[in-house]
């Protein structure tokens, strides 16, 4: 497989199993299931690069312009670095013949960016301590990545029987 190949596939790859993550909180939300609004993301990215990376709470920062399409680019943008990160440790071969292990390994791996990382910058402390239902917005967070992780899956297996 060429590198220009490999790099499209990864784009593909983390696109498709992002899409996949979205889906399932769509169906969350019809369900009634608060989900995180990406403009937030946005607006954290925002102040990350004005050199603000710690909020007692990003709801009350102070709201940036064009956050929404910051913060939905910064999700798949980290959607593709964790295909990119799967692949570079799967090898390459795994584009060609995914396996459900090491997508659904990422997946459930890729909770510890918002559980260690976004949250904790964000004001909901490290595994949400500081929200109203830590243990539930944890396992909530955990399901979710699993579903990208699945979402890797399913989609390296279309690209590998169209491709």
């Amino acid at each position: 497989m060429s590198t220009t190949a490999t790099v499209v596939s990864i784009v593909a790859i983390g696109c498709g199993a992002t899409l996949v993550m979205d889906v399932w909180l769509i169906v969350l939300r019809r369900l009634g299931v608060r989900t995180l609004d990406f403009a937030l993301i946005g607006r954290w990215a925002v102040h990350v690069l004005r050199g603000r990376f710690v909020h007692d709470a990003i709801a009350k920062a102070e709201p940036v312009r064009g956050e929404a399409a910051i913060g939905w680019s910064v999700h798949y943008g980290v959607g593709i670095a964790f295909a990119a990160l799967l692949v570079a440790i799967s090898g390459t071969g795994w584009i060609e013949e995914p396996t459900l292990g090491p997508a659904i390994f990422f997946g459930l791996i890729s909770v510890s960016a918002p559980l260690l990382i976004m949250q904790p910058a964000m004001g909901s402390g490290f595994l949400a301590s500081r929200t109203a239902s830590p243990l539930a917005n944890c396992v909530r967070s955990a399901v979710n990545h699993g579903v990208f992780g699945t979402g890797l899956y399913v989609t390296a297996l279309v690209f590998a029987h169209i491709g």
